[in-house]
């Protein structure tokens, strides 16, 4: 175990499971505060940190292998140069993972878990799913590998992004400003969480949000439209095995039921709610549902207008 994973394990992990704990015990003062739901965060974080710690190896080790040795150069971590490189490189990676596992039925298997929580605080930050290295998060990451940097400092990169987010999962801190417009805040994640229509799908980054405004995904949260976190078909029960394996199991029955390979790997590689018969609850499915009700009762309204226009004041029909 080197000086990072080190640091991470005796000295980040505790102080952000305190944190979280301070943080509920500030909050179920002043309003309503869901206990339970914490404990199923902390039950997925010491279960993550055991399969980390006890199985190393996940299902892209041998895409790791491979492209590790076969890779351009190797680069030393000396100078800011390689460090602004690292950095800006590990962003954009991430940024893509982060829309893959939105927008990719097999990564959302484990991502969702994260979405899980019908409450956003400090303690949903680390409910992050049991089954990562299932899914093969790693292959976003190959690109840096490819380009010299080493497995471990990819993956201890990826670990330090996440340890930023942390603290953009408070609900109590306001918009920050100028600092919107460059990194990912709390203010840019509440919209991430939101399970609203007009939220969906959007601001992926890291650290940065820059990634979503250049490829445009990034929406600004209103102060007219209060965020409603969870999932669209929110989780409403506590049991630690459907939460973190619901959408695998899900999947799962889909593949067994498709009756063609078009079927097979669209329930596999498109977007959540995806169905073959184009009557599906994708993002985009819902949107068009939405615009086509609106439409539809303006098209009602305005047909009901002249009738309305007709009607004498009493409300009478006139003879």
């Amino acid at each position: 175990m080197g000086p990072i994973e080190k640091f991470l394990l005796f000295v980040a992990l505790p102080v952000v499971v305190a944190s979280s704990l301070l943080e509920a015990m500030v909050l179920s003062a002043r309003q309503d505060y869901d206990w339970k739901a914490l404990g199923i965060s902390l039950c997925d974080l010491f279960l993550r940190t055991a399969i980390a710690i006890f199985l190393p190896l996940s299902i892209a080790t041998p895409a790791v292998n491979y492209v590790w040795e076969h890779r351009l150069m190797t680069v030393p971590l000396q100078g800011w140069q390689a460090f602004f490189l690292l950095f800006i490189g590990q962003e954009f990676c991430y940024y893509w993972y982060h829309r893959a596992a939105h927008r990719v039925r097999w990564f959302w298997g484990n991502h969702s878990v994260h979405h899980s929580p019908n409450e956003l605080n400090l303690a949903a930050a680390y409910r992050i799913g049991i089954f990562g290295k299932l899914s093969g998060t790693a292959l976003f990451f190959l690109p840096l590998m490819w380009l010299g940097f080493t497995p471990g400092v990819v993956a201890a990169t990826l670990t330090l992004n996440l340890l930023y987010q942390f603290w953009i999962h408070a609900t109590w801190i306001p918009k920050l400003g100028w600092l919107e417009y460059v990194f990912n805040t709390p203010s840019a994640h509440r919209v991430h969480h939101a399970s609203n229509l007009e939220y969906l799908d959007a601001n992926y980054g890291g650290v940065l949000i820059v990634f979503d405004r250049l490829f445009g995904t990034y929406r600004e949260e209103r102060a007219e439209l209060p965020c409603k976190y969870g999932l669209v078909h929110p989780v409403t029960g506590y049991n630690l095995l459907r939460i973190e394996g619901g959408q695998w199991l899900s999947l799962l029955r889909d593949l067994l039921t498709a009756r063609s390979l078009r079927a097979f790997f669209g329930f596999l590689l498109m977007p959540p709610g995806w169905s073959p018969d184009g009557k599906g609850e994708t993002t985009e499915d819902l949107r068009k549902q939405h615009q086509s009700q609106a439409h539809q009762a303006d098209h009602l309204a305005a047909h009901q207008a002249p009738d309305r226009a007709a009607m004498p004041a009493g409300g009478a029909v006139a003879e």
